[in-house]
C-alpha cells in the first residue's frame, strides 16, 4: 500500500525514475500511475507526460461540451509514443521530445474517450466524459 501511494505521488510530482530498458514498438505498456482528477485538470487544461510507463495521468475526468486542451509533453525517447492519435476527433499530432505540445477539441459525447500512440494505441490513455 505504501509502495503504491509513494509511486502515485512520484507521478502526481513529474518525477521520472528511469526504465531499465526500452519499451519496443508493439509492446504493452502498464498505464502510468493516475493522479485524482484534481490534480490533473486544471480548469480545461490537462497536463499529461509521455514516459517510459506511457501516457500519464490516465483516466482524467472533462466536461461534455466544454472546450478542452491537452498539454502533453514526451519526456523519454524509449517510447514509440511519439505521436498522439485522437480516432474520435480526427486528431494526430507528433510529439517532439521535451516540448510541450497543445491540442484543443471540445468533447461532444458522454463517455470515454480513447487516444494513443500512433502503433494504433498500443500505449493508450482515457478521457471520461460527463
Amino acid at each position: 500500500m505504501i509502495a503504491k501511494t509513494m509511486v502515485a505521488a512520484l507521478f502526481a510530482a513529474a518525477v521520472v525514475l528511469p526504465a531499465a530498458e526500452a519499451l519496443a514498438c508493439g509492446e504493452h505498456a502498464k498505464p502510468a500511475a493516475a493522479t485524482t482528477v484534481a490534480q490533473a485538470a486544471k480548469g480545461n487544461r490537462v497536463e499529461l507526460s509521455v514516459t517510459e510507463e506511457g501516457f500519464g495521468p490516465t483516466p482524467v475526468k472533462v466536461k461534455k461540451g466544454e472546450p478542452v486542451t491537452l498539454v502533453i509533453t514526451r519526456k523519454t525517447d524509449k517510447t514509440c509514443a511519439k505521436e498522439i492519435m485522437i480516432p474520435a476527433y480526427d486528431i494526430e499530432k507528433e510529439l517532439p521530445l521535451n516540448q510541450p505540445v497543445e491540442v484543443t477539441f471540445t468533447p461532444t459525447k458522454s463517455g470515454e474517450v480513447k487516444y494513443g500512440c500512433g502503433m494504433g494505441q498500443m500505449i493508450a490513455g482515457v478521457l471520461v466524459v460527463e
